[in-house]
């Protein structure tokens, strides 16, 4: 049976961590920066753990 494909579009947005869990980046950062407040673009910079229920589809994708 051939090799899984890592999903192109997978591997841009998640990685996975030392321990095993799925690490996304916060949605909201990309523009309209200006006007929110600094706190809140510190907050949105740091990494998010995907859910279990889209983790397993995630680690699917990745071929894990």
């Amino acid at each position: 049976m051939p090799k899984m494909k890592t999903h192109s579009g997978a591997k841009k947005r998640f990685r996975i961590s030392g321990g095993g869990k799925v690490l996304r980046e916060r949605a909201g950062k990309r523009h309209l920066l200006e006007h929110k407040p600094s706190s809140r673009t510190r907050r949105l910079s740091m990494d998010a753990v995907a859910s279990p229920a889209d983790a397993k589809k995630i680690k699917k994708m990745l071929a894990r």
